[in-house]
This record gives structure tokens, sequence and C-alpha cells, in this order.
């Protein structure tokens, strides 16, 4: 049985695995008992859980830097790229059944990545995400309020034309991030006919363009599978 656990920096998730087979999951302590535990961290690891997982537990940082990955890195500064981002191309590339891919991850940041059909991972785009872009109208104005977001289905038919106030900074936030993330998604259509694109993370029901794929746990698939490799 594999543990993967993903620190984020809202919070920290884990899936527990049985081959590839996903057998259980939840969100902070306990952790379940597993024979292999991996982790990823893109936020801080609390003391609690650090022992909670154990000594044994691979970083799934040192996988990428080794090189122990289902896919091929071609990234000019790979010494600072995210495991996250490399954990959900992994998993993107292993659910795709080898296809090119663009890889979307919804979370404090919203990332776009592009695989393609050889399972070289290119990069892509880091974008503020959708809180961070709320604090952000709220705490460099003396006048806009702090919104809090909505369900997933109200965010997804606010319109553009926002005739309020708080209508125009949710038009801001939502519909500008679905605009870019539609362009990304349309240039890769265009230069990969046929690209699967993968939605993950938090805020992933709220951004999800037309033909797209939501896999909740994208990056802990792809460290399970990286485990495999």
């Amino acid at each position: 049985m594999n543990l993967t656990v993903d620190i984020g920096n809202t919070r920290s998730k884990w899936a527990l695995f049985d081959g590839d087979r996903l057998v259980e999951k939840g969100v902070g302590l306990p952790l379940p008992t597993a024979d292999r535990t991996v982790y990823c961290a893109t936020g801080a690891i609390d003391s609690g859980l650090r022992r909670a997982m154990g000594e044994e537990a691979v970083d799934f940082a040192a996988l990428v830097r080794e090189g122990c990955l289902p896919i091929r890195i071609d990234y000019a500064t790979p010494q600072t790229l995210g495991p996250d981002r490399v954990a959900a191309a992994c998993g993107a590339w292993k659910i795709s059944g080898g296809k090119a891919c663009v890889v979307i991850d919804a979370g404090t940041c919203i990332t776009i990545d592009y695989l393609d059909a050889s399972g070289t991972y290119h990069g892509g785009a880091i974008l503020p995400g959708i809180s961070m872009k709320f604090r952000a109208l709220h705490t460099f104005t003396a006048k806009l309020p702090l919104l809090e977001m909505k369900s997933e289905e109200e965010e997804q038919e606010v319109s553009p034309t926002g005739r309020t106030t708080e209508e125009s900074m949710r038009a801001g936030v939502m519909a500008a991030t679905r605009f870019a993330i539609e362009g990304f998604v349309a240039h890769y259509r265009q230069q990969e006919p046929g690209v699967e694109v993968l939605v993950t993370g938090g805020d992933a029901g709220r951004i999800a363009v037309p033909g797209c794929r939501v896999v909740p746990d994208l990056v802990m698939v792809g460290m399970n599978g990286s485990l495999e490799n």
C-alpha cells in the first residue's frame, strides 16, 4: 500500500493506493498505515504531519532531482520547478494513456503546464489563484470589499458584465480567469490537435473549460505512479 501526501499552501491532503487503485483519501491527520509514503510539499510541513509520515517517507522532489519519473523534464531551471507541477504532469501522463496533455492545477495559484505526446514536460504558466485575486482587490484598494467565493455552480454562471461593484469584482476575477484559461487551452489545441486537458485542485470545478477532464487527485496519482516507476 502506498500513501501519498500532497502538502499545499492551504491544506494537506492524502490518498492511499493499492497498486493503481485508490483505496481511501482524506485531509490532514491522522494518516493511515502504509508500506511506503511519498509526499509533495509546496507549503510548510507541520511538525505533527512530519512525525506522522515517518522517517522513511520519500520526498517527491528527490525523485524529480534523480530523474526517477515516467516523464522527461525539459525545463530551463529545473531547480526552481515546483514538484507539485511535475507530480500533476506524471498523473496526467498516466491517466491519459500517454497522450499530449494540458494540465491545469487550480489551487492557491493556478498552474497551466504542457506535456507533449513523447512524455516530455515543457513547463507552462503560473497565475494568481481565485482567492488570491479576491484578496488582492481588497488589500490594494481603499474601498473594495473582501468577497467570499460562492458555490461552483454560481461562480460558473458569473457574467462578464457586472452591474454592481460586487458583480464587477466577480466578473474581473471569475470571468477573466476562465477567459485566460480558455485562451491557453485554445493555444495548445491549435499547437497539438487532440491534446487532452486535465483539471485538478480545489477550485477545479470553478474554472473547468469545455472538453476538459476534472481529476481531483491528479497530483497524488502522479506521486503513486512515480513510486512504481
